[in-house]
């Protein structure tokens, strides 16, 4: 913003003329000092200037950090460490030429001095840059507690500015020792907030452990330069006795530290996490296949590639009807040795033939270098799986998987495998009962009624209201759709808006969206919190939903009266949002899970709620996924960043223009060819008005 960027360019001149002033000052104290002349005045007046160019700095700081909205960790800390890290290297230096350089210029009154003020210059500003980095991760996915307490521990360390200005010697005054011990209490409590580490992935973890290393030497490094000199009788003005400096330099050092111990310790489990995650992203794409109206053949490569990345498996083929559908050779290049999978085949005859029913049951070896067949081979294999794919009523195929190591498949991955496969079959079936469904004229029929059902589910329109607009479009990719969305007047200045997509299509989602909306009104009535919301949602359709079936969704609480936005998204697409006070158009990353994908009491462990204060003139965009997947004739997605970029450019719009030109645009792109259902929702506040 403009207002931000003279912010900025004034703080950098009244630093940079304050710190000239300084280092003036204290070279005359030094000549001062040196002809034993004595003026009260001056020394005063060096801690005036010390404490403008240390606010300067400081402000600076405050409005060139940039509030942290993604996962990216490493370039905050590395700007942090080349920007203000490296000046300790450079003092390091100057500490190291200082003996000759005192030498050559004959014992000078005025050295000291002016290395000092040059290593007090990158002291203050390695402090701000690292002052604000700190606050950019503690506030990440901020709590209204968090935010508050970070308010609080900022006054009261700039209120320490305060002591120098008051010329106190607060050294040999109790209670401010023991106020400096409190606030170094409180350093160390706001030291604890490291909710960003979660998010780490392992590689970017030992990026961060080693910039983490170089800050914390570079703090040491500073406290080092700060304290070494101290007691010198040459320099004429100490900054030990700056009791912002000492809380600054504290925080920054105990920050990074205890960082960098959570980075370690969380080493251990990372890869784990990760997987665990990668687990349940795969199996939310399998569950999610039918609404995507993919192909079967699709179905089975997902389960392909969810398989070898769940278990690491070094060979592995799919076999669908007696023949390789697909295999590693995709991945690797090096196609599958058909010795190996003779070998295999040879091995699960014999095993059928001792128990007739293996055919129907998942088999695991760990010891194939006992086996005389393989240890023949010239790909040796010590670990095998088979998993096979089957119904009720029909064997589909067979899985098999291959790892060189002994003992390589441990039960957790044999059991994310297993599911894998379960929900492949149901899949394939729903989807083939889909197909033949849709050639029955009585399923037409039905087709009629539920997409009665849903035209009647969905609001015609939303309450006028003088406090924001509200445009809505949806359109149905085929005779039903699976989006759905609605609202509930809470009070005279709260409204409650969801929004949802219900996996699968016909008569199962309009029903499923009847219960949905049957839910929402019921439970809003007791006046729930999103993420509250979402909790017990989800547990009432645990109850009702098919295994199959799940439901992602978003609930938004609009309160006027306080002026905010508060949400919880249940695995929906991010919510699209324009700020008119920092001009800035952005998604809000929220994690939550579909609902009816976790049906016991640890889906609570996967639902946040978020609260925004919004702003007159804001826009929030809500939307399904049927608008960021629209795809052109060469199947290339509309996707996020044109949508953020069509926002950016029609913020300034009246929502029903603001709506219709997302939408123009997106039929632009597809030609107006429907792939999924489309829903959006354009959400403009006004300013405050008085309640009735």
């Amino acid at each position: 913003m403009p207002q931000d960027k003279t912010i900025k360019q004034l703080c950098f001149l009244t630093g940079s003329v304050s710190w000239v002033l300084l280092l003036v000052n204290v070279l005359f104290l030094a000549r001062q000092g040196f002809m034993g002349e004595a003026n009260a005045a001056t020394p005063y007046l060096n801690n005036v200037l010390s404490v403008v160019f240390i606010l300067s700095v400081f402000l600076h700081q405050r409005t060139h950090v940039p509030i942290q909205r993604s996962a990216e960790f490493t370039s905050p800390l590395w700007g942090l460490f080349v920007k203000g890290g490296l000046g300790a290297y450079v003092c390091l230096l100057l500490h190291i030429g200082y003996p000759g350089l005192n030498q050559y210029w004959v014992n000078s009154p005025y050295l000291l001095d002016i290395f000092y003020q040059v290593f007090f210059g990158f002291l203050v500003y390695f402090l701000g840059k690292a002052f604000y980095t700190w606050r950019q991760f503690i506030l990440y996915h901020k709590t209204k507690d968090v935010q508050s307490q970070w308010k609080w521990f900022e006054i009261l360390v700039y209120l320490s500015l305060l002591v120098p200005l008051l010329n106190v010697q607060y050294m040999s005054h109790v209670f401010l020792i023991l106020d400096l011990g409190l606030l170094l209490a409180y350093s160390l409590y706001m030291s604890v907030h490291q909710r960003w580490v979660a998010f780490l992935t392992l590689d970017k973890k030992w990026s961060c452990i080693f910039l983490l290393t170089a800050v914390l030497a570079s703090g040491v490094l500073f406290a080092n330069f700060l304290f070494v000199y101290a007691d010198s009788p040459e320099l004429e003005v100490d900054y030990t006795d700056n009791p912002f400096i000492l809380l600054t330099l504290a925080f920054a050092f105990l920050y990074a530290l205890v960082s960098l111990l959570v980075a370690l310790f969380s080493l251990p489990t990372s890869r784990v996490f990760e997987q665990r995650n990668a687990d349940l992203l795969s199996f939310q794409r399998l569950s999610h296949t039918i609404q995507q109206g993919q192909s079967e053949d699709e179905v089975y490569k997902m389960l392909f590639e969810s398989a070898v990345k769940a278990t690491g498996a070094d060979a592995a083929w799919l076999e669908i009807n007696e023949t390789t559908h697909v295999d590693t050779s995709e991945f690797t290049g090096n196609p599958i040795d058909t010795q190996v999978q003779e070998a295999v085949k040879a091995l699960m005859e014999n095993v059928q033939e001792q128990d007739s029913s293996t055919p129907d049951s998942v088999y695991v070896n760990g010891d194939l270098n006992l086996l005389p067949e393989f240890k023949s081979l010239p790909n040796l294999y010590n670990s095998l799986l088979v998993v096979p794919l089957v119904s009720a009523k029909r064997r589909y195929g067979v899985l098999y998987l291959l790892l060189e190591v002994e003992q390589g498949f441990d039960p957790d991955s044999i059991s994310v495998v297993q599911s894998f496969a379960n929900q492949t079959v149901l899949t394939i079936e729903n989807l083939r009962l889909m197909q033949e469904s849709l050639q029955n004229e009585r399923y037409k029929e039905e087709l009629k009624i539920a997409s009665l059902v849903q035209d009647r589910l969905n609001p015609k329109k939303f309450p006028t209201d003088t406090w924001f607009e509200i445009s809505t479009y949806a359109q149905a990719a085929k005779e039903v759709g699976g989006d759905f969305y609605d609202y509930l007047q809470l009070s005279k200045s709260r409204i409650a808006i969801i929004i949802g997509d219900v996996s699968g299509k016909g008569i199962s989602a309009a029903f499923h969206m009847a219960q949905m909306k049957g839910i929402f009104h019921g439970l809003m009535q007791q006046d729930l919190l999103p993420d509250e919301f979402m909790i017990q949602a989800n547990s009432a359709l645990s109850r009702c939903l098919e295994r199959t079936s799940f439901i992602t969704s978003s609930l938004y609480i609009i309160d006027y009266e306080m002026q905010g936005v508060s949400f919880a998204r249940a695995g929906h697409c991010h919510t699209l949002y324009y700020n008119s006070m920092i001009e800035d158009t952005f998604y809000f990353q929220t994690e939550g899970l579909g609902l009816g994908i976790i049906r016991d009491a640890s889906y609570a462990k996967r639902i946040h709620r978020l609260h925004y204060d919004y702003n007159p003139g804001d826009v929030m965009v809500i939307y399904t996924d049927g608008i960021v997947e629209a795809r052109n004739s060469r199947q290339e997605e509309y996707g996020e960043e044109r949508l953020k970029y069509m926002l950016s450019q029609t913020y300034h719009l009246e929502a029903e223009d603001i709506k219709s030109a997302i939408i123009n645009d997106v039929s632009d792109f597809s030609n107006d060819i429907l792939y999924d259902d489309q829903t959006l929702l354009v959400i403009k506040f006004k300013p405050r008005q008085p309640i009735n």
